[in-house]
C-alpha cells in the first residue's frame, strides 16, 4: 500500500507546528511528519495515553523533554516516548520529524497537561 503526499492530511497543530498525517488503514501502526519552529506544545505538555512514539529528526534540531530528561537532537536523532508519559518541544529552529506511533494514533487519545 502506498499513501501519496496528495492523500496526506494536514493540521495547524499550533502556531508553530504543522502536522503531516498520512493514512493508513492499519491500526497497529501510524504515521506523522511534523514540523516544529519554537515550541509545542505552545504551553504545558503533551502526553499519548495508549501510542508509543518514535521521534526521527529529519533536519533542523531542538529539544525533547520527556518528564525530566532533557535530550538536545538534531538530523538523524532518534528518541522514543512510550505512552502515556508527558512531554513537549522547545527551541526547535525549522525542526522536521518523523513520528511513527504504534498502536495507531488517535486524536481521543492525544491529551495536553500541565
Amino acid at each position: 500500500m502506498i499513501v501519496k503526499k496528495a492523500d496526506r492530511k494536514t493540521l495547524q497543530a499550533s502556531s508553530t507546528t504543522i502536522v503531516y498525517e498520512y493514512p493508513f488503514p492499519d491500526k497497529d501502526l501510524s504515521m506523522a511528519i511534523i514540523t516544529i519552529n519554537g515550541r509545542y506544545p505552545d504551553k504545558g505538555r503533551t502526553l499519548n495515553e495508549k501510542s508509543k512514539e518514535i521521534i526521527y529528526v529529519i533536519s533542523g534540531s531542538g529539544k525533547v523533554l520527556i518528564e525530566d530528561e532533557v535530550f538536545e537532537v538534531s538530523e538523524g536523532d532518534q528518541v522514543f516516548v512510550p505512552n502515556n508519559v508527558k512531554f513537549h518541544y522547545r527551541d526547535c529552529k525549522n525542526m522536521t520529524v518523523a513520528v511513527p506511533t504504534t498502536p495507531a494514533f488517535d486524536p481521543a487519545q492525544h491529551k495536553f497537561v500541565d
